[in-house]
C-alpha cells in the first residue's frame, strides 16, 4: 500500500487507503456502487453540494483492485465488457426537417433531461446520431435539450473536465498544485449534437452563446460552485471548429493522443483534438491560479 494517493484532486494517505480495503473486505457482499457510497460516507468524500462523490470513488475502488492493494465483489452479468452504452430501440422516423434562418429561433430554450423517459429518449437521439455514440458518463455532469417552441432541436452534455492536457494547463498557467485544487472550476462540454433535421445556419454557436448564459447558475445549483472556465474537444479529421470560433471559444492547441482522462500516460493512439476554451468570467485564468 502506498503512503498517499491523490485522486481527482484529493490525496488520501495510507490510513485511508487502508480504510478502503477493510470496507471492501468487511462488505464484500454489498455491490461495488455500495461500498463505494460507504467509504465515501466515512471519508466523508463530498461535493461542495454535499452530494457523495460515488461515482470517483467507484473509480479509485477499481484502480486499487487493479494494482492489487484490494478486492472487489464480483460485477454482476448485465452486459458486455467496455463502456456502457445507451439502447437503441427499433426503427426510428426523423421529424419534418427545420429550415429557417437562425434569427428565427430567438426564442429557443436550453431544458435540463429530468426523468427516465426523457432521460432514454436524449440517450437514444445521441446514440443513434453522435458519431461518438452516447456512453454513460461518469461523476458531474448535465445534459440538456436545445427547444424552439418545444420542437427539439439538438442535444447538450456537459461533463467534469479533462484531468490534464498540456495545452489547455499552459494556456491557464497554473502548477500541478493548483490545477488540483481548481480543476473542478472547469466544466467540459462532451456531447453537442444539432439533430441531423435541423438545417439552420448559424444555430451552433447561438446554442454555445445560450449555454454560456445558463451553465453556470444550473451547474452551481446542482453541485454547489460555479465554474469559470468551459473546454471542449473537437476532432480535426471531422470538423473544423467553426462553430466554436464563431461563439468566441479561443483555439488553445491540440491533444497529445491519449485520451481525456489518461492520469497514468498509459493510453494511446486516441484521435489527436483540438482544443477549445472560453472564460465564463473576465479573470478566470488568474483565479484558475489562485489559493
Amino acid at each position: 500500500m502506498p503512503e498517499s494517493l491523490t485522486f481527482c484532486g484529493r490525496m488520501f494517505r495510507r490510513g485511508e487507503l487502508e480504510l478502503m480495503r477493510q470496507t471492501a473486505l468487511e462488505f464484500s457482499a454489498l455491490g461495488v456502487t455500495e461500498i463505494a457510497r460507504t467509504v465515501c460516507e466515512l471519508l466523508e468524500w463530498k461535493r461542495p453540494s454535499g452530494g457523495l462523490k460515488n461515482h470517483e470513488c467507484r473509480q479509485l475502488l477499481e484502480r486499487l483492485q487493479a494494482e492489487g492493494f484490494l478486492q472487489l465483489p464480483d460485477l454482476r452479468k448485465l452486459g458486455g465488457r467496455g463502456p456502457r452504452r445507451a439502447d437503441v430501440y427499433g426503427s426510428c422516423c426523423e421529424p419534418v426537417p427545420v429550415e429557417c434562418a437562425a434569427s428565427e429561433c430567438e426564442t429557443m430554450e436550453l431544458v435540463l433531461v429530468e426523468g427516465q423517459a426523457e432521460s432514454r429518449r436524449w440517450r437514444e437521439q445521441v446514440e443513434r446520431h453522435h458519431y461518438l455514440g452516447c456512453r454513460v458518463p461518469f461523476g458531474a455532469h448535465l445534459r440538456y435539450w436545445v427547444r424552439q417552441r418545444q420542437q427539439e432541436l439538438a442535444c447538450l452534455l456537459w461533463t467534469s473536465p479533462a484531468w490534464k492536457m498540456q495545452a489547455r494547463d499552459a494556456w491557464i498557467g497554473w502548477s500541478d498544485e493548483q490545477r488540483r485544487r481548481n480543476l473542478q472550476s472547469i466544466v467540459n462540454n462532451g456531447r453537442f449534437l444539432v439533430l441531423p433535421w435541423v438545417r439552420v445556419k448559424g444555430l451552433a454557436s447561438k446554442i454555445l452563446a445560450l449555454s454560456a448564459r445558463h451553465i453556470p447558475r444550473d451547474w452551481e445549483i446542482r453541485y454547489g460552485y460555479r465554474p469559470l472556465l468551459l473546454e471542449t474537444l473537437v476532432d480535426a479529421a471531422r470538423f473544423r471548429g467553426t462553430c466554436y470560433r464563431a461563439a468566441n471559444w479561443i483555439h488553445v492547441g491540440q491533444t497529445a493522443g491519449r485520451g481525456r482522462m489518461d492520469r497514468e500516460h498509459k493510453a494511446h493512439a486516441q484521435a489527436v483534438k483540438d482544443i477549445y476554451v472560453y472564460p465564463l468570467v473576465r479573470d478566470a485564468r488568474q483565479r484558475l491560479c489562485g489559493g
